[in-house]
């Protein structure tokens, strides 16, 4: 299936994902860049800080998390956190150059009470300017149409990995839960968050399934965050083999010709990247980063390191990278170099 209007692709299989994924290094490259100037300034990256508003005790079984009840790492919960210090933390964020707050909690399903919770906090976030983004777990159509009504811009709800190596991850939620959660995000009109990590064990056609899984979504998620695996004593993923930095790179590369308007980010894992490899997965299409030295539980680069990297890119921090909305003919491209 094709947007006729805009040509965006929404009939990726898993043979086309993994032809990218297994094409010669520079040529995938290559492509991505070009597809990337159609739609993005290549020189701008959009920066958001991610705070961790409610921490831990989460009774999902995620095989990577810290915050995990099940998994034994030491974490202290922590209650959801008073309206005043998220808006503080949401000001110094801005001042030292985000422009967008994501504000995670961990549950599983929040009750009503807790969305409205949340939903206060959005509306106090709001309030002096900054695009606000919420995970919170599962949740109810009306769930998300009240945090809609608060003014939230995005809900992060991530696929993870591809269905297939799904329940080796999470046994506590099922694929189509999330699924269900995305549908009712989107029908409440709040933007989409939407991506996967990388690095868990999965094979590369796990990979290829996961981005399949986001870019036949119609429409593409708005942001597609690329995760890379931060291996945290405790969890069971403690001990997986390190990925290769390249197929990091790949999975951004294929997601920016995949879903060519959306903004893909690259997201944990950053603190175990040289600086080489963040300016290929620039390079590939990534368009936005956590900006600040800590995402929820877990370590960031912080914003004068990410500063000098971008300094000595020519790159630079902004409210959008992107040039106009639905801009690019680039699947053109992507369907040429698969023979379509």
């Amino acid at each position: 299936m094709h947007d006729q209007m805009t040509n965006l692709r929404y009939d990726w299989t898993v043979d086309d994902a993994l032809e990218l994924l297994r094409r010669p290094f520079h040529d995938l490259l290559s492509t991505a860049h070009q597809v990337h100037r159609r739609a993005f300034n290549a020189q701008v990256v959009e920066s958001a800080a991610l705070l961790s508003i409610k921490t831990g005790a989460c009774p999902e079984d995620c095989a990577y998390c810290p915050q995990a009840a099940a998994n034994n790492t030491q974490l202290q919960p922590e209650p959801l956190m008073a309206i005043d210090e998220i808006v503080a933390a949401a000001r110094r964020a801005h001042a030292a150059g985000a422009t967008r707050f994501c504000m995670g909690a961990a549950w599983r399903a929040p009750s009503d009470k807790q969305v409205e919770a949340v939903a206060e906090r959005i509306e106090a976030v709001s309030a002096f300017g900054m695009e606000t983004c919420a995970t919170l777990g599962m949740l109810t159509p009306a769930q998300a149409a009240r945090l809609a009504e608060a003014g939230l811009d995005f809900y992060n709800h991530n696929l993870d990995t591809s269905p297939e190596f799904y329940p080796s991850i999470i046994t506590t939620r099922t694929y189509q839960d999330r699924l269900d959660t995305l549908d009712a995000v989107r029908e409440a009109g709040i933007a989409v968050c939407c991506g996967g990590i990388v690095g868990m064990g999965e094979t590369v056609a796990d990979r290829a399934g996961l981005l399949v899984q986001l870019a036949r979504q119609n429409p593409h998620p708005e942001s597609v965050p690329i995760n890379l695996l931060v291996k945290v004593p405790g969890t069971p993923l403690d001990g997986v083999d390190r990925l290769d930095g390249l197929d990091i790179v790949r999975t951004v590369a294929a997601a920016r010709i995949m879903m060519p308007n959306s903004v893909v980010r690259l997201s944990a894992g950053r603190s175990e990247m040289s600086d080489e490899l963040q300016a290929l997965c620039f390079h590939a299409g990534a368009s936005s980063i956590f900006w600040g030295d800590r995402l929820l539980t877990t370590d960031n680069p912080g914003e004068d390191d990410d500063t000098a990297l971008l300094n000595r890119l020519g790159m630079t921090t902004g409210l959008s990278s992107r040039l106009a909305p639905n801009l690019s003919s680039s699947p053109v491209v992507a369907d040429r170099e698969l023979g379509r």
